[in-house]
């Protein structure tokens, strides 16, 4: 579902309790609820359709979406619940339990627990994770505290719907799609982890709404986003593809709602609209920080995000427009 029919969904489902800390006002990516005055849980659930065709691989890149949430959020990950739709006729049991055991490793790699789960029958595969996570109440990493004169940093490169789909379509290379798993696979939890140690304002992760339906959910009254699109981490591939037109119908959605909503120079190439929409499964954080952490911050996480990570613009005064791409 697309960022404008989710606002008008669930826009009468504000919780009335005091303890609620996060809830659906600002687009967060997951919620938080006090427990007492030094904890908090923090709670989301995801899951999403196969995107690769090795069940354990699935079951790793599904499993660090879900889990992604809480890091996002700057929490630790205690519990998760298995989601399962499990597609009997075109799948074995054995493909299932493989799928299973991916996103185990990957609760286990954050220190999480696997406690559980609920399975039905469905006409399509599909899996993923409630997860539960600790915080104290006054750590929250919201995605609204972006300021004037923070710089945006994003740990992973964007453009992974468009290589998921040239993979069902039978256009990616072996290496390609091994490095697009890898991506996808890999946890946000050491780039959140570590980022706490910083002077950090707001976070995100970014996923079916694109860089820039995410970018839009953080930016707030006083301040615009302003990226520059040749810093924003891209492999090569990812353009050639979208030139070819070898685009999810997501990510075309998700140009279509932004399109009024953020300025781009002229500058700014066609494929670029498109890439900064992507759907993306397992993102990575994009995060507003202060100017003078950001380059030791990307230096530290350098070996972890695979030398991906990337200054892509700044937080600038409000203009007419909540984004501006050059």
């Amino acid at each position: 579902m697309g960022p404008g029919d989710l606002k008008q969904t669930i826009c009468n489902l504000n919780p009335d309790d005091s303890r609620v800390l996060v809830g659906f006002d600002t687009s967060e990516d997951a919620s938080v609820y006090q427990i007492n005055e030094s904890q908090a849980i923090v709670q989301t659930l995801d899951f999403i359709t196969p995107v690769v065709d090795d069940p354990y691989i699935y079951g790793q890149i599904a499993a660090a979406n879900s889990l992604s949430d809480v890091f996002a959020m700057g929490a630790e990950v205690k519990t998760a619940l298995n989601i399962v739709g499990f597609d009997r006729k075109n799948l074995s049991t054995e493909a299932l339990a493989e799928i299973l055991n991916g996103g185990n490793e990957k609760i286990k790699e954050c220190g999480g627990v696997l406690l559980g789960g609920h399975t039905i029958e469905s006409p399509e595969m599909y899996y993923g994770l409630s997860v539960t996570g600790m915080i104290h109440p006054n750590e929250i990493v919201r995605n609204n505290g972006a300021k004037i004169g923070d710089v945006l940093v994003l740990t992973k490169p964007i453009g992974m719907g468009i290589l998921t789909t040239a993979i069902k379509r039978d256009l990616l290379p072996m290496d390609m799609m091994k490095t697009c798993s890898e991506i996808m696979a890999a946890l946000n939890y050491l780039p959140s982890k570590i980022m706490k140690k910083y002077r950090v304002n707001s976070c995100t992760d970014i996923t079916g709404f694109g860089l820039l339906g995410h970018a839009l959910e953080c930016v707030n009254d006083l301040v615009t986003f302003s990226l520059d699109c040749k810093s924003i981490p891209v492999l090569n591939e990812v353009v050639e593809l979208s030139e070819k037109d070898v685009v999810p119908g997501g990510t075309k959605k998700n140009l279509k709602y932004i399109e009024d909503k953020v300025s781009f120079m002229s500058s700014v190439a066609n494929y670029c609209k498109l890439v900064l929409s992507d759907a993306q499964t397992s993102g990575g954080l994009l995060i507003a920080m202060n100017k003078d952490d950001a380059k030791e911050y990307i230096k530290e996480i350098e070996e972890i995000t695979l030398g991906h990570a990337s200054i892509i613009g700044e937080v600038i005064p409000k203009g007419a427009k909540d984004i501006i791409v050059h």
